[in-house]
């Protein structure tokens, strides 16, 4: 199939961008890689009439370090970012997601910041983002606002994101000491969206977790955040404990691929094997 018909615009600035997905309201659609965008037109599960292309807008392509994090601008390459010293040395759970979406040339046009703007629940970057408490800058005509990961995915595809407000750029907060992350995931064939995953990581000091995160994704309309089992884990419960405790009281839905029930047993399963890689990393 083929999309709608729809006028395309190429703004060069973020004020020319935002005052045009303003104007136009929900006739329109930011696009930034379009590897989630664009098959879904194609197969006319949605349509616009205006596409906004983000890639023409100056400065929204850089990583840098600010402030003890690490940026990175909206459409900032998955496949930059997979292969990019300073990701892999400051935000070393995102240089391990990155590997698991898609195909590499899937990655060579999907971007960072879209696949977290497009908030799928079953993706990988939305639940990195909820781990690491990243920030969102979002940026509209009256101005830039920052957004926490925590309050920024709404629901299904749905984010806190304003009308006429793009998503700048992300922050992710840059850890420090013995540290190790792990992401583990569920999916049929390689290259397929994860039927269950968990991006997870911890800082040791000796024998004793003293900082831990652990954030689920394909169990919900959002990815979740175990924040009663990543206390349990500091207070020294041991890793098949914190995993029965970060899939208490879930509830997916069934469908063609899975039954509610198998995702919660297997997403125990995802986290007792991710936080094991993690610690034996931290404390290496």
């Amino acid at each position: 199939m083929k999309p709608s018909p729809f006028t395309y615009h190429a703004p060069e600035s973020i004020a020319e961008a935002t005052a045009l997905l303003a104007e136009l309201g929900d006739d329109a659609k930011a696009l930034a890689g379009g590897q989630s965008l664009v098959p879904m037109l194609s197969l006319r599960l949605a349509a616009f009439e205006h596409l906004v292309d983000l890639n023409r807008v100056a400065g929204l392509n850089a990583i840098e370090r600010v402030n003890g994090h690490l940026r990175l601008g909206a459409t900032v390459r998955q496949a930059t970012a997979e292969h990019s010293a300073e990701v892999k040395s400051s935000v070393p759970l995102l240089a391990r997601a990155l590997p698991h979406i898609g195909h590499f040339q899937i990655r060579n046009r999907g971007t960072v910041g879209g696949s977290i703007a497009h908030a799928d629940p079953a993706s990988e970057l939305p639940a990195v983002a909820l781990a690491l408490d990243a920030v969102i800058e979002a940026a509209g005509p009256g101005g830039t606002r920052r957004i926490a990961a925590s309050d920024f995915f709404v629901s299904t595809w749905e984010t806190a994101l304003n009308d006429g407000e793009i998503l700048s750029a992300v922050e992710f907060p840059v850890w420090s000491g013995r540290c190790g992350f792990a992401v583990e995931e569920l999916t049929r064939r390689h290259g397929d969206f994860a039927i269950v995953g968990t991006a997870v990581g911890v800082q040791v000091d000796g024998d004793a977790v003293t900082k831990a995160t652990i954030a689920l994704f394909g169990v919900g309309a959002t990815p979740l955040r175990a924040s009663e089992a990543e206390a349990a884990l500091m207070a020294g419960a041991d890793v098949a404990e914190v995993a029965r405790a970060a899939t208490a009281g879930l509830t997916p839905s069934d469908d063609v691929h899975a039954s509610g029930a198998y995702r919660t047993q297997v997403a125990a399963v995802m986290v007792r094997r991710a936080l094991t890689k993690a610690i034996q990393e931290a404390r290496a």
